[in-house]
């Protein structure tokens, strides 16, 4: 066994409907996911799988919910909608920046979330908006 330090990245993920490629930017200034508010002003990802299957099955627009591999070109910082709203000291990882996310690659094989499960998930966020708190802190 080597006592040296081996290093590894951090790997973060971002789920969407958009069909995008290597090399390509995810920007500022795009509709969220999961309201009907104004454009933007971060871009949101994660570095657990989970909650970026979460973010490509409940994205809005009709296309193949999609994962891909990021990397920030600029800082980070915690995502205020999750670590303030739920989940106090960030388990589920997740982030945004103001900078772009360059595509890395794309997760072509993930398991989605039951049917059900995802049905509840919609139905809570229903809720959200039908009680006016569905609104993004951005």
């Amino acid at each position: 066994m080597s006592s040296a330090a081996t290093t590894f990245a951090q790997s973060f993920f971002h789920g969407t409907r958009a069909d995008l490629k290597p090399g390509d930017l995810i920007v500022v200034g795009y509709q969220s996911n999961f309201t009907d508010i104004k454009p933007l002003s971060w871009v949101y990802f994660t570095a657990t799988l989970d909650a970026a299957i979460w973010g490509a099955e409940l994205a809005a627009g009709s296309g193949p919910g999609r994962i891909y591999v990021v990397e920030p070109t600029g800082p980070i910082v915690d995502d205020p909608n999750v670590t303030d709203k739920k989940f106090p000291g960030n388990p589920t990882l997740s982030y945004r920046s103001i900078d772009p996310l360059r595509v890395i690659a794309e997760v072509l094989q993930w398991q989605g979330h039951a049917p059900e499960r995802l049905q509840q998930m919609r139905d809570n966020i229903a809720r959200l908006k039908a009680a006016g708190v569905d609104n993004i802190i951005d």
